[in-house]
């Protein structure tokens, strides 16, 4: 096989690889509160007042990585440990699973 055909096939494998954790249909059911916030286009919390980030089209490792240290105390913000709290590991790779499937509009 020609080497300028398998780069876009090896690109493809390791992205669907990537996600293949969680499952995006599961995650779109158990992230419907997330987007509450993270849904708003140009959404400012109230107090203290920061920018909420969207969340459409996030790498799947660094929003598993951010739920993990919500729930585990290695990242603070009361609102999303709270959140995180709830969430099995199975439900984090669910919805980590659809925010990086979804692009970067939800």
């Amino acid at each position: 096989m020609r080497l300028d055909l398998m780069i876009p096939l090896l690109i493809a494998v390791c992205c669907q690889a990537a996600i293949a954790d969680g499952d995006p249909a599961a995650g779109k059911i158990k992230s419907n509160t997330c987007l509450g916030c993270h849904g708003i286009p140009g959404y400012n919390n109230v107090y203290p007042t920061y920018h909420v980030p969207k969340l459409g089209g996030q790498n799947y490792q660094y929003l598993l990585a951010a739920l993990a240290g919500y729930r585990d105390g290695a990242r603070s913000h009361p609102t999303m440990e709270q959140q995180a709290d709830s969430l099995s590991d199975q439900d984090m790779q669910d919805v980590a699973a659809y925010f990086a499937s979804i692009g970067k509009n939800p």
